[in-house]
């Protein structure tokens, strides 16, 4: 089966300024995307993330390297019609209402009249527009507009899903909704491609992550293969004890911080922490809490980014 996305060595290069600046965007930037996964494209700012999706979607031509999308050209008027796209900043027009601009979008896929209303009723339900579906745009907040947009781009049930930055605007309980409207395109065989900068999302609905730094592909794998279950720390919060007790204890701390008639340690494994456990109970001390630390999608993005804008390339690739 072929990938659902696949970028080959693309690169981009823009020229800007009096003195026709070069500045590259993209740099030899390879991957596919799997058709049926949900695959983050994660990266700083800057990092040429809306660059390469504006490639993907046809708005703008690569300057070297080759990609597909669907297996076809991506400027091809046939595969536009199986992709839903939701850019970093949409643009509505301020006087028409939610289920006009609806309207609007089912009109240009060509989607027939006798679908067309149920179709816009269902969307308008998924992303809890209904009770506003008469506002017009230009009275909704950002994330109204993000629901809207959402809403848009997956109107005409694409086999493909593309989105920037889809997240941004809505509240912890739209950003839920919009977890679960992911979840549910992939249960349905759809592919989800979408670029964040929340990784706690990432992390709960992704099977695979891409890594753009400075326009360069750092790294690319599978969640569980970077996510290891290992612990990598442990966190202990204690009461009637303090800083002294635990320093007399001889074990090896990273971290000590004391406030409110509490304090907190860090210990690197468990054995420490069972230790470190037994030592202040014995002394007087109560336990609170004690909480092992693994590794987070933040911490790997961080330690990714740094090590990447030190070398100035690719650090490593992982999984498929």
């Amino acid at each position: 089966m072929s990938s659902a996305i696949r970028l080959q060595d693309i690169s981009k290069r823009f020229r800007s300024g009096f003195l026709i600046r070069e500045i590259r965007a993209l740099a030899s930037v390879t991957f596919d995307v799997n058709r049926g996964e949900i695959f983050g494209f994660l990266g700083p700012n800057g990092a040429g993330k809306t660059t390469a999706m504006k490639i993907l979607m046809g708005l703008t031509r690569a300057t070297g390297g080759t990609c597909s999308i669907l297996g076809e050209h991506p400027e091809s008027a046939g595969v536009k019609r199986r992709i839903g796209f939701l850019p970093e900043s949409p643009y509505f027009y301020d006087h028409l209402t939610a289920r006009e601009i609806l309207e609007l979008s089912a009109d240009l896929c060509g989607m027939p009249r006798s679908t067309k209303r149920k179709r816009i009723d269902d969307m308008l339900e998924t992303v809890r527009m209904t009770a506003a579906q008469h506002g017009r745009l230009g009275k909704f907040s950002r994330g109204m507009l993000q629901r809207v947009g959402i809403a848009q781009a997956l109107l005409h049930d694409p086999e493909l899903v593309v989105l920037d930055e889809p997240m941004g605007g809505l509240d912890p309980i739209g950003r839920k909704e919009f977890r679960d409207i992911i979840l549910g395109l992939r249960d349905a065989g759809k592919t989800v491609f979408f670029s964040t900068h929340i990784l706690q999302d990432v992390e709960l609905i992704c099977d695979r992550v891409g890594i753009l730094v400075a326009g360069r592909l750092v790294s690319l794998g599978r969640l569980d293969a970077i996510l290891s279950e290992e612990v990598e720390a442990v966190e202990l919060t204690f009461r009637c004890a303090d800083g002294e007790m635990l320093r007399r204890s001889g074990i090896e701390l990273i971290s000590l911080v004391s406030g409110e008639g509490k304090v907190m340690a860090v210990v690197r494994t468990e054995e420490a922490a069972a230790s470190l456990l037994s030592f202040v109970t014995g002394h007087g001390g109560h336990v609170i809490s004690m909480a092992p630390r693994t590794r987070t999608l933040e911490d790997y993005f961080v330690g990714q980014v740094l090590t990447a804008q030190q070398t100035g390339g690719p650090t490593c690739e992982s999984g498929r």
